[in-house]
Formats: C-alpha cells, structure tokens, sequence
C-alpha cells in the first residue's frame, strides 16, 4: 500500500492545526467544478502570526524559507477542511508566492520552495505544480511570506 498524504504528514511530524479564521471580507476556499481556490495563508503558527519582517532587511532567507513551510501546512489545512480528506487532492496545480522583501531581495523563488518542497514531500507527484513568486512591499499582519494554492479535487 503507498504512502498517503496523512502518513506523509506524520512522517514529517506536522499536526495539522485548526484553519485560521479569515480577517477580513473573504472566504478560505471556493470549490469550483473540479478546482479549489485556498485564499492566501501566512504564516499562523500556534494561532499567532510569526516570521515577522522584511525579507533582506530584518529576517533572513532561511526565517523566510521556513515561513513558506508554515503557509504551507496552513494551506493544506484549508484544504483538509474543504474536503475532509486529503486523498481527494488529484494535484496540486498551482502555488503563488508573496514575499515581503526590500526593493534588493531577489530570492523570492528560493523562499517559495519551502512552500514548494512541503507540496512535493506531503502530496508526492501530485504536488508538482505551477507557480508564481512575487516580492511586494508589505503583507498583512507584518508576516514575511503569504502564499495561496489551486487545488484539483477528484
């Protein structure tokens, strides 16, 4: 028998935590035929938003690469809640990647794989995908990384 996204999980040693509350006028997922849209997820750990900053100013690439990780499990999250079961997940068909960075930070794409390799290791194949990193100027709450997905659902 393969291993499932759940064993994967535990393997990692990752609980997967309440889903966050949306804070403002949205909701965390739209299911649309075959494809689930999960709404930007940062880095809320313990119910507190955390890997506070700035990207080349006042959190390093590896705070921001864990960041990345952290939205990632948050991503999966809503999508356990959207579906009730994570074997549903038939891939993982795109990420994109917000990155808090100062006007010289440039590595956004390596930031983004701590999301990317989460996706990889939790979904196997299934969680290649397509993907976008963009830095930007600020992000809610102070985080460093916000990072929203496209889901097909079977």
């Amino acid at each position: 028998m393969s291993a499932t996204a759940e064993s994967r999980l535990a393997d990692l040693g990752i609980t997967l935590p309440e889903p966050s509350a949306p804070v403002a006028n949205y909701v965390p997922f739209v299911q649309t035929g075959n494809l689930l849209f999960v709404s930007g997820q940062v880095p809320i750990v313990d119910g507190k938003p955390t890997f506070l900053g700035r990207c080349g100013e006042t959190i390093s690439t590896d705070d921001a690469v864990a960041a990345a990780r952290a939205c990632a499990v948050n991503l999966i999250t809503q999508v356990k809640a959207a579906t009730g079961d994570l074997e549903r997940v038939t891939r993982v068909v795109k990420l994109i990647g917000f990155v808090n960075s100062a006007p010289d930070f440039t590595d956004q794409p390596k930031v983004i794989n701590g999301a990317s390799d989460l996706m990889v290791e939790v979904f196997a194949d299934r969680g290649r995908h397509a993907r976008s990193a963009v830095g930007v100027a600020a992000l809610p709450l102070g985080v460093s990384v916000e990072v929203e997905g496209t889901f097909e659902i079977g």
